[in-house]
């Protein structure tokens, strides 16, 4: 029986401008599921785009296209990205597909019921809409997301919640044992730290009457889930969990690593284990959570205007190249830069001067002086291909 390897990227905000971080991800999670199918796995690869959410809603409706035909045409662009960057992903899941992922939602939902984890309160709190999520005054910078460098809103809100905190001890347990991996170290012992603090129950529905666009919570369709309950799910509902045809599910899951960026680790290292907890399903065996890809050492924006298309690089360089430089020249576990200009400069510095240039001097000298062909050297090539694995094995893709 072979093994078998699930990996998962992050499924964006459907909203949202296409931009580096969604390829870089892309490609990443392409490059670690590539190189299990060589290693003769049995390897499934999800990607997929998140439509529910409030300000998935305002930009559909802002849009003055219909909700759907919106979605419709952001989910278009975002797998001709993905098709862009040559991403080999084995299916493309998206939350509004109510015949797959909404099935599964609501499966969980009550999974989480019946284990007297979910419970109807009253919250009153900021909330960031570019977040998706309730903010302490702590987490502000004078009073403002630091993430969006926006002003939350105050909400009051007669909402259901899950019973986060009965999880606290468990999914720490998990977190120092190895049982869920974290990597890189030093994201595992923010969230250790996190964890050991104490875990708040969460606000797991929005009133319909507020958002109308979600997944409808079972038994009160007063209620929607709240995205990230319902979000989340994807990494099962995709599998076929909560309908007949679950042989994925029983094939891959758990999954054995999640590959998403440190911003949204929180939520996978936290909540969402606590979701499986409570369905008494097994955890993930990893997370990879990468760094930022900034602009010129900045986080990019369209205010500051440092933003890189993706499409536009690849249409004139290559999608080759453009994977190579996302590859080599960032490491996974921490923050990338990328810049045109920097760009250019690994380009013809690797590719053309280097490699380029290598390879026409080696075919010159070979056509020269070598008559009859020379079998290469077997025991270089198992060392270089053991030091290749053994990067591989870590997720040090840049030195692989």
């Amino acid at each position: 029986m072979s093994k078998k390897f699930y990996i998962t990227t992050p499924i964006f905000y459907a909203n949202a401008s296409l931009h580096l971080g969604h390829a870089y991800v892309t490609v990443l999670a392409d490059i670690i599921a590539r190189y299990h199918r060589w290693k003769g796995e049995e390897t499934y690869f999800l990607s997929g785009v998140d439509e529910h959410g409030i300000k998935n809603l305002r930009s559909a409706e802002a849009s003055g296209r219909g909700v759907q035909n919106y979605f419709d045409s952001r989910s278009a662009e975002y797998r001709a990205l993905y098709d862009s960057v040559l991403s080999s992903y084995d299916q493309f899941i998206r939350t509004t597909d109510q015949k797959l992922h909404w099935p599964a939602a609501q499966a969980i939902w009550r999974k989480l019921e019946e284990a007297g984890d979910i419970y109807k309160g009253t919250y009153e709190g900021l909330y960031c809409v570019g977040c998706e999520t309730f903010k302490q005054e702590k987490d502000l910078v004078n009073g403002m997301c630091s993430d969006h460098n926006t002003l939350p809103e105050r909400l009051v809100q007669e909402n259901y919640f899950f019973k986060l905190s009965k999880y606290t001890d468990r999914i720490k347990s998990a977190l120092e044992s190895g049982e869920l991996t974290i990597l890189p170290p030093e994201r595992k012992n923010e969230i250790v730290s996190l964890v050991s603090e104490g875990l708040e129950d969460v606000s797991f529905s929005r009133p319909k009457k507020d958002l109308a666009w979600g997944v409808p919570v079972p038994g009160d369709e007063s209620h929607v889930m709240y995205v990230w309950c319902d979000a989340l799910v994807n990494y099962i509902s995709a599998l076929g969990y909560g309908s007949r045809d679950d042989a994925l599910f029983k094939k891959f899951w758990p999954a054995d690593l999640h590959v998403l960026g440190k911003d949204i680790l929180r939520f996978h290292a936290a909540i969402w284990p606590g979701m499986l907890l409570s369905a008494g399903l097994p955890l993930p065996k990893a997370i990879l959570a990468h760094g930022l890809i900034l602009s010129g050492g900045k986080k990019m924006s369209k205010s500051i205007g440092n933003t890189v298309d993706p499409n536009a690089i690849m249409a004139e360089y290559g999608v080759d190249a453009f994977r190579f430089y996302l590859s080599h020249e960032i490491n996974p576990f921490e923050d990338g830069d990328f810049t045109e200009e920097k760009f250019k400069e690994v380009y013809n510095a690797y590719l053309a001067n280097g490699i380029g240039n290598l390879t026409a001097r080696v075919m010159k000298m070979a056509e020269s002086y070598l008559p009859e062909p020379v079998a290469p050297s077997a025991s270089v090539g198992i060392e270089v291909v053991r030091e290749y694995e053994a990067f591989m094995d870590k997720y040090q893709i840049h030195l692989a």
